[in-house]
């Protein structure tokens, strides 16, 4: 019998921005870029995504998901998921979810592992962010915590959010048989 991993605590920080970037920042040289966006994207391939960009900063709850549940997600209108290709290869991804009038929530933003130090994390988030405010919302919001990479917040600070709520939160982490039996399905 396999015990559950303990659960770990995050101090979780939201935060909003209300006024598009004012930063522009070139296209990474030496890199061929691409950002595509995937309106029916697979669930295989959404989970590989999510759990590449993940695995380091604990993302379980999407792992979680029976299939139909995930599906109704990823695939409602107000939800877009925009790959980033670095080289040719899935690099990471960005997933943005129109929550109500006016409000566009930054859902899940992130580079796989062996992109994170090509130079391409601060670039990438503005093309985020340039696409969130692309129907010209009122805000855009943003949710992240202390297991998330160690500059997510100043980063996110640094683009023009504000905090504008803080808590604790647990994550329950998935075992090693819990994370084979999703991602064999």
């Amino acid at each position: 019998m396999t015990r559950r991993p303990a659960p770990l605590t995050a101090h979780v920080t939201q935060l909003e921005m209300t006024s598009p970037p004012k930063a522009s920042l070139p296209v990474p040289v030496n890199l061929q870029t691409a950002i595509i966006r995937a309106p029916d994207i697979p669930l295989h391939y959404y989970r590989y995504l999510y759990r590449r960009v993940g695995k380091r900063w604990h993302w379980y709850q999407r792992l979680r998901l029976p299939d139909e549940d995930l599906a109704a997600i990823i695939h409602d209108p107000r939800v877009s998921v925009t790959v980033l290709y670095v080289n040719g290869a899935p690099a990471g991804f960005f997933e943005l979810r129109k929550a109500d009038e006016g409000v566009v929530e930054l859902s899940y933003f992130g580079l796989f592992e062996w992109a994170i130090g090509l130079g391409i994390g601060k670039w990438f988030l503005l093309q985020a962010l340039y696409a969130a405010w692309q129907d010209d919302p009122r805000k855009v919001t943003v949710t992240t915590n202390t297991l998330d990479h160690p500059r997510a917040l100043q980063l996110y600070q640094m683009m023009g959010f504000s905090p504008v709520a803080t808590y604790d939160a647990l994550v329950q982490p998935m075992s090693s048989a819990e994370l084979l039996r999703v991602l064999d399905a």
